[in-house]
């Protein structure tokens, strides 16, 4: 069963034992870069299958104040990832799903979440698209590893 919870200290040991494969860290960073992160606008969240942490992921509230392409008001993913040893088992898609009730319960007041995910990472968009995603049809160049794809989803 996939769960997704605010991160506590209690966490932070197997967060900071998230393996990233090398060919993904140019897409979400380490588990050290996660874990630094933290500030009033960058929540920290972890992914769990069994009460056992796989993942974690950032909802940034101040998403709009960096990006054009974000409506106003409106949220971002960021550093969605699953632990390497976890990957292949459809954790991602399933906690991108869970994502959606969770954001209801937790994030109503915010319109739309946004993401961005490279055009090299086809596995990522997959995931998202999958799990309900919807694309914007434009591209963020900005990204450091290259063109991106802007994908939403209507919180309320």
């Amino acid at each position: 069963m996939i769960k997704l919870e605010k991160l506590n200290a209690a966490d932070i040991a197997e967060v900071s034992n998230i393996a990233v494969r090398d060919d993904q860290v140019k897409f979400v960073g380490t588990a050290k870069e996660f874990l630094a992160d933290r500030n009033k606008a960058t929540h920290l969240h972890v992914v769990k299958h069994n009460n056992q942490v796989v993942g974690c992921f950032k909802i940034d509230i101040a998403y709009a104040d960096s990006y054009d392409f974000c409506t106003e008001g409106s949220i971002g993913l960021r550093t969605f990832l699953i632990d390497a040893k976890q990957q292949g088992r459809g954790f991602g898609t399933l906690a991108v799903k869970a994502l959606f009730l969770y954001l209801k319960e937790y994030y109503a007041n915010y319109p739309r979440i946004y993401l961005t995910v490279n055009a090299k990472n086809p596995a990522a968009r997959t995931c998202y698209q999958k799990a309900g995603f919807h694309e914007t049809g434009e591209q963020y160049l900005g990204g450091a590893a290259g063109p991106q794809h802007i994908m939403y989803w209507d919180i309320k």
